[in-house]
């Protein structure tokens, strides 16, 4: 999928783009082409001593440009994408393009096989999103959201606990326009809030499919509980698909399973389960009036 909104966003470095732009300096050469947009496109800079010009407009080179770290043009200069409120969050650049994130230093999407993007469509793939509306209940940076949507999803009711996070994906040109701007986002509601708190008020069996990709065990215990399950349960139509992300923990060192408790805990919500690669597959069974 090609972002209609790239340019909007404005132009992203990275340490790897800086790179480049002062070897084209130092060679003496006019133009570079390189990609602005964490490499959803590529595009044609015009190369100075003191700068660089993209779009009709002068940028200067960084006095400082960091490794994993990502920085977007404010109107004045390049900052790092990045938020500090009550955790750091950061948008971190992959060798893949699509970026992960992180917070206080914790990676949030994987990365060191396969690109978080790509990722995220295989697991949308396990719902098969066509034609169906999906619960999107820890949007993160958008990525399932975005598969969805591309896979032909009727509708996409995405919630994001976290503002800092919403502010990520509006600078990410991997992320799903959410605002309406974008034709293949108008399927898509972003809301930011709670998907424990919210879940309560969605009608029963008022969804499809579910995709749960929630924080760690640890921090998020809620979101790996029986009653979320349950609730999860009741807003599905009857034959519906989740995938529920549950990583791989080591379970020598956590001496808990937190797999096969999600599985268990999902078959007594009324679930068939089977384990897929990091998470778990669960389709909800047949209501006895369809049996």
């Amino acid at each position: 999928m090609r972002s209609a909104v790239s340019e909007n966003k404005g132009p992203l470095l990275t340490l790897q783009v800086h790179e480049a732009l002062l070897a084209a300096r130092a060679a003496g050469l006019a133009t570079l082409e390189c990609s602005l947009d964490l490499g959803r496109s590529a595009t044609t800079v015009a190369v100075s001593a003191s700068g660089w010009v993209w779009n009709g407009r002068q940028f200067p080179f960084l006095d400082v440009c960091k490794d994993r770290t990502i920085y977007h043009w404010t109107g004045e200069g390049f900052e790092p994408v990045a938020r500090f409120t009550n955790s750091l969050i950061k948008l971190v650049p992959t060798e893949w393009g699509p970026p992960t994130f992180e917070i206080d230093g914790i990676k949030m999407l994987p990365t060191a096989r396969v690109s978080p993007y790509a990722d995220a469509e295989r697991k949308v793939g396990l719902i098969q999103p066509r034609g169906k509306v999906v619960l999107d209940t820890c949007g993160g940076l958008g990525y399932f959201a975005a598969w969805c949507l591309h896979g032909g999803a009727l509708r996409v009711l995405s919630w994001e606990k976290n503002p800092d996070v919403i502010w990520l994906r509006s600078l990410n040109p991997w992320s799903p326009d959410h605002i309406g701007q974008c034709g293949e986002a108008s399927a898509l509601t972003l809301t930011n809030g709670d998907i424990v708190e919210h879940i309560a008020t969605l009608p029963g069996e008022s969804v499809d499919a579910a995709l749960h990709d929630p924080p760690r065990f640890g921090i998020a215990g809620e979101l790996y509980s029986q009653a979320f399950y349950d609730q999860l349960a009741r807003v599905l139509r009857p034959k519906g698909r989740l995938f529920h992300y549950t990583g791989t923990p080591n379970k020598l060192t956590s001496r808990r399973d937190v797999p096969n408790e999600v599985a268990t805990r999902l078959r007594r919500a009324g679930f068939s389960t089977e384990m897929n690669g990091d998470g778990v597959v669960a389709v909800k069974a047949s209501s006895p009036s369809r049996r």
